[in-house]
């Protein structure tokens, strides 16, 4: 049943995004980008995460309570807000390091039962939450970003409980993110959305692919422009809208993205203590990810 206003939590990952030659941070992170983009876009959204209550965690909490973004689940934990430090060489934006902070956090009982009274609940591959996927989608539909995870395996377990599979296929030539839009449909998922960069973007669901080009423009940062795509999509997939008319409209709000700089902007002075900073490899190899419901919590640590 498609809904005027749908309902959307997004569950997990925060960042503020650090432009060093800038001197700037810009709230962010897959699902706090979500929250807002969705919320633009005309859904009624909630974040569920954790910040610490430092200078980077307040600047993620305004910016939420700015663009109407409901904050009654976000939570101020002891320690660091996540943060990525961003530089630029070239023209071109290079990550130069990370630290995940506080954000890594499994569900409450109240993020649950917000979730059972939405339409969608938005996670995905950074918030390290996939042992809950399946209580989750016993609650609501899952919208969830992949990001480039392209392993079948991976795919297979995520698959089943996903309305919408994100994905960004920058690196994909038009075959290639065909058969990877036909891989996650024959794993279970319902829809697809695969995002192309200046090459477009393509939606996949059981009854066909739908295409549509990118917008051109001239990009200031394209920073937040998948989040954007997929925000939109979800959005309009659950109002029932036509896939030919969610892409065109994903790919203007997309392109609107890339024109300012951070995702979604409410940019403030960098004020963060980066000697925690670890590089992306090492992040990927020593997070653990959120044990499931009814596990050990001291499990991860």
């Amino acid at each position: 049943m498609s809904r005027t206003t749908p309902r959307i939590l997004a569950f997990g990952d925060n960042v503020v995004d650090c432009y060093r030659d800038r001197q700037r941070m810009f709230p962010g992170g897959n699902c706090v980008n979500h929250a807002v983009f969705a919320r633009r876009f005309g859904a009624t959204t909630a974040y569920a995460g954790a910040v610490a209550d430092d200078a980077a965690g307040r600047a993620i909490r305004d910016a939420l309570v700015a663009e109407g973004v409901e904050t009654s689940l976000l939570r101020f934990l002891p320690g660091q807000t996540a943060y990525c430090v961003i530089a630029t060489e070239g023209g071109e934006r290079v990550f130069v390091g990370a630290n995940l902070g506080v954000s890594i956090i499994a569900p409450s009982p109240a993020d649950l039962g917000w979730m059972r009274t939405a339409d969608a609940v938005h996670t995905g591959r950074s918030s390290h939450v996939d042992s809950w996927l399946g209580h989750f989608a016993s609650l609501t539909r899952i919208s969830y970003d992949f990001a480039t995870i392209r392993d079948e395996g991976r795919i297979a377990a995520v698959a089943p409980h996903c309305h919408l599979a994100g994905f960004s296929g920058g690196d994909l030539d038009h075959a290639e993110a065909l058969a990877l839009a036909s891989m996650t449909l024959r794993h279970g998922a319902e829809w697809v959305v695969i995002t192309r960069g200046d090459r477009g973007a393509l939606l996949a669901g059981r009854h066909g692919v739908h295409e549509a080009p990118a917008v051109p423009v001239r990009p200031v940062d394209t920073l937040g422009a998948g989040d954007t795509f997929i925000a939109r999509t979800l959005v309009g997939l659950l109002r029932g809208e036509a896939p030919g008319s969610i892409l065109g409209e994903a790919a203007e709000a997309a392109a609107r993205t890339c024109l300012s700089p951070g995702a979604f902007g409410h940019g403030a002075p960098m004020n963060l203590d980066m000697s925690t900073m670890l590089t992306i490899d090492d992040i990927y190899a020593s997070t653990r990810p959120v044990p499931g419901p009814g596990a050990d919590p001291t499990a991860a640590e």
